[in-house]
C-alpha cells in the first residue's frame, strides 16, 4: 500500500476536518474521513506529525488527534489565550506558541511540556523550526523576531522589527527565512540576519508556503495566489483559487509535479497541479466545500516517518481516555520541570467549561 494523504482542516465552526485525497487520472476526489469537535471556540491553528494531528485553538487547548487510530488523544493545557501557532518538528517534539507570550516544548513520548520559554511580551504571532531542529525564529506583537537555541531554551538573538510580523517561514534548506508584515515578505539571508528583498503582495498577506527553496507561494486578503521567484521577488505565476480570501496554503510532491493545498473563507479546499519546472498556471486536480469558514490547513501524510516505536505512544494527563491517575485531583499541584501547574477538572461551574490554569515559570 502506498503512502496516502489526508488533508485536515479547521474552521471558526470549532471542527476538525479530514479528507482523504484518492488519486485517479481524471478528477482527484477528497472523501470525507472524519470530523473532531474537541474545541469550544474557533481553531486557529493545525500541525500534523507522522501519527498525530495537533490543534489549537481561542479555547486556549491544544487537543490531540491520533491519526492512525483516528480517535482522540486528549489535550495539552499550559497556555493563558488562544493558541496562535503550532508546529511538529520530526517525530518527537511539538512547539506552540500563544497568545501569552510563551512557546512551549512538547515531547510527544510523554506529552509532558519540556520547556516553557516566556518568548515575547505581548503576544507570540508565529514561529518556525529551522530544518536541523537546532533553534526556531518567532515573531511578537513587542515588533520583534527572536531566534531561539532550542538545545538549552535561550534566546539566541533579538531583533527589532518597525511593526508586528504575522508571520515566520525558514526557507527548506534554512539558509534563509521570510518575514511577514501586512502585505509584504521580507527575505532575510541567515549570514548577515538582513533583508535581501522584499515581496510586495496586493492585498494583506495569511498564508506563506516555500515550494523549494527558489519559489514562494503566497496568498491573502484576495482571490488569487502569487507564486515569487524569491531571488528576484518577482511574481512568476498568479493564478485565481477561490470566490474569497486565501486563508492557509499548503503543498506535497506527487511523482514529477507538485500539488498545491489551497483553503479559503468561502469553505472550499482546492488542489492544484503544477510543474515546478515550468511555471503555468496550475490546473484544478480537485476540491471539497466544506461549508465552514476555513482557518488552517495541514497536509498528513501517512508512512512518512522511519520510525519504528513498539511501546504506545502516552497520552496527556488531562486525555478523555485516561480515567484513573495520572489525572490529578482537583487543584493538586503537579510538578513539571521549572515550573508549577495546577490542574482543575472541569466542572459545571466553571465559566464555559473553561479550564482554569495557574502557573508560576521559574
Amino acid at each position: 500500500m502506498g503512502d496516502h494523504v489526508e488533508l485536515v482542516a479547521g474552521c471558526y465552526e470549532q471542527i476538525v476536518f479530514g479528507y482523504r485525497v484518492c488519486t485517479s487520472d481524471k478528477e482527484w476526489t477528497l472523501e470525507p474521513n472524519f470530523t473532531h469537535h474537541a474545541h469550544t471556540a474557533s481553531l486557529t491553528a493545525v500541525s500534523s506529525s507522522d501519527r498525530f494531528i495537533a490543534t489549537g485553538s481561542k479555547d486556549e487547548t491544544i487537543q490531540l488527534y491520533d491519526m492512525s487510530k483516528k480517535t482522540e488523544h486528549g489535550a495539552l493545557l499550559h497556555h493563558d489565550g488562544t493558541i496562535s501557532c503550532l508546529e511538529f518538528y520530526g517525530t518527537s517534539h511539538l512547539l506552540s506558541g500563544g497568545q501569552d507570550g510563551l512557546i512551549c516544548v512538547w515531547s510527544t513520548q510523554k506529552w509532558e511540556c519540556l520547556k516553557s520559554i516566556k518568548a515575547h511580551k505581548g503576544h507570540v504571532t508565529s514561529l518556525s523550526v529551522h530544518p536541523s531542529g537546532k533553534l526556531a525564529l518567532s515573531v511578537g506583537t513587542d515588533k520583534t523576531l527572536r531566534t531561539w537555541n532550542l538545545i538549552e531554551g535561550r534566546s539566541a538573538f533579538i531583533k527589532n522589527i518597525k511593526q508586528t510580523a504575522e508571520i515566520v517561514l525558514w526557507s527548506p534548506d534554512g539558509d534563509q527565512y521570510a518575514v511577514v508584515v501586512n502585505n509584504t515578505v521580507d527575505i532575510y539571508t541567515v549570514t548577515s540576519a538582513t533583508i535581501i528583498g522584499t515581496i510586495a503582495f496586493p492585498k494583506r498577506i495569511s498564508c506563506l508556503k516555500f515550494l523549494k527553496n527558489t519559489l514562494l507561494a503566497v496568498g491573502g486578503d484576495d482571490e488569487s495566489v502569487c507564486i515569487y521567484d524569491v531571488t528576484s521577488q518577482k511574481c512568476v505565476c498568479e493564478f485565481k483559487a477561490h470566490e474569497n480570501r486565501v486563508k492557509a496554503i499548503e503543498s506535497f510532491m506527487k511523482d514529477d509535479f507538485c500539488v498545491l493545498v489551497t483553503a479559503s473563507n468561502d469553505g472550499f479546499i482546492k488542489l492544484w497541479k503544477l510543474n515546478l519546472e515550468k511555471l503555468e498556471t496550475p490546473s484544478l486536480l480537485g476540491q471539497v466545500n466544506t461549508t465552514a469558514r476555513l482557518t488552517c490547513l495541514s497536509v498528513w501524510i501517512s508512512g512518512e516517518a522511519k520510525e519504528t516505536t513498539v511501546e504506545p505512544s502516552a497520552q496527556p494527563a488531562t486525555s478523555k481516555a485516561v480515567a484513573e491517575p495520572p489525572v490529578p485531583a482537583k487543584g493538586k499541584r503537579v510538578r513539571l520541570p521549572g515550573e508549577e501547574v495546577i490542574l482543575v477538572e472541569e466542572s459545571s461551574s466553571t465559566k464555559k467549561g473553561k479550564k482554569k490554569k495557574k502557573q508560576r515559570v521559574q
